[in-house]
């Protein structure tokens, strides 16, 4: 896993969790309480609100990305850029600065005029974006999207999701965004749950994970809670989302949003690395994990060998724990655990398929079931 240094800010694996303020200087933006038009008042909040709250990265967006309004292209955003840049030249506080914006001009126009990083939420739509965060040596923020100005986030399959993550390719300082949200009317809540469910799969970029999950629908809509009384559901989620493998977190809710990364940080198992000797421990719990990382350094192999599940087994009849240890001699990669209440095995996902093959009557059933919860 790579650790990205963002105007030397280090997001990575072997850092704590970068919280991600959000500024919009765009008056259709839904949250009110982000959005600043004088230059004078978004500072005081960012420096008391986003800053003082703890906000290592604060993101400035120039035009909502709500669907239901039109895009305006790289001069509108370019005429409200005046405002950003007033804003950061009149904060007192110390943080990274990162300009949301679809556009390459845009960029440029931050970068140089004194903006950290970008937060690409077309994805490199624009195919000269990835030329300019190379040129000025910034991180980015590349979120999922179709090749489409018009319409970012608009992707609802999460291979297509992936996929999309590497078109118009990845400079070496990128953070990938899977696009959490309804960024188009055929992107439903469970899309975004088999997301969230399979996050760890976008380790397999070799790069860090940016996450924008606050108060979204896929979350509160399990909880029955308007926008308003989302604040609980987004903060475990947060949590989860950082022991999946998330190291940036976008959140209008700062304070909050830092203690339940400190809760996160704290309960993430510890993935060995030691960079001199060139080890490192993958996060790979599924055959799904796995293959994302065979992709990534392009090799042959079968991902269901790269996982060991283990299961009990509860009372077992004579004939099933014969069975059992006939398995375990003529089945590669099975092994049983007998004891007086029960019997555990273990296997990779293809040794239990490979048993459940071989397995009939009701241990058949049982091994099938085991197989379909090691996919």
């Amino acid at each position: 896993m790579r650790t990205v240094d963002a105007a030397g800010l280090q997001i990575g694996d072997d850092q704590p969790t970068r919280i991600m303020g959000v500024l919009n200087v765009s008056k259709e933006s839904p949250y009110d309480p982000s959005v600043f038009d004088d230059p004078g008042e978004a500072a005081t909040y960012v420096d008391e609100q986003l800053i003082d709250e703890g906000a290592d990265i604060v993101d400035i967006g120039l035009e909502s990305a709500n669907k239901r309004f039109e895009v305006l292209d790289a001069e509108g955003e370019l005429d409200r850029l005046d405002t950003a840049l007033e804003t950061l030249d009149s904060v007192s506080g110390d943080a990274v600065f990162s300009i949301e914006t679809r556009y390459h001009e845009v960029a440029e126009a931050a970068l140089d005029g004194g903006f950290d990083m970008v937060n690409d939420i077309c994805g490199f739509a624009d195919p000269k974006m990835p030329e300019v965060c190379r040129e000025y040596d910034v991180a980015v923020g590349k979120m999922a999207s179709p090749p489409d100005l018009e319409r970012p986030g608009a992707i609802e399959d999460v291979d297509d999701i992936y996929d999309a993550l590497t078109r118009n390719g990845l400079t070496d300082k990128t953070i990938v965004d899977p696009a959490f949200g309804g960024w188009s009317e055929a992107k439903t809540v469970e899309d975004d749950r088999e997301t969230f469910e399979r996050l760890r799969e976008f380790r397999g970029y070799g790069l860090p994970i940016l996450v924008s999950i606050n108060r979204k629908n896929f979350l509160r809509s399990l909880a029955g809670r308007d926008t308003d009384g989302a604040l609980p559901v987004s903060l475990a989620a947060t949590a989860m989302a950082i022991e999946r493998g998330a190291h940036v977190v976008r959140t209008h809710d700062v304070a909050e949003t830092v203690d339940a990364a400190r809760i996160g940080d704290r309960f993430t198992p510890d993935r060995t690395r030691d960079e001199t000797v060139g080890v490192e421990e993958l996060d790979v719990q599924t055959p799904g994990d796995a293959s994302r990382h065979l992709d990534r350094i392009d090799a042959d192999g079968d991902p269901e060998t790269a996982v060991t599940r283990v299961f009990e087994f509860t009372d077992l009849d004579a004939a099933e724990r014969d069975a059992l240890a006939s398995l375990e001699t003529t089945v590669p990669g099975i092994e049983i655990a007998r004891g007086e209440t029960g019997v555990l095995v273990f296997g990779t996902a293809a040794a239990l398929r490979a048993a459940s093959r071989e397995a009939d009557g009701r241990l058949s059933t049982r091994l099938n079931a085991v197989h379909g919860g090691s996919e």
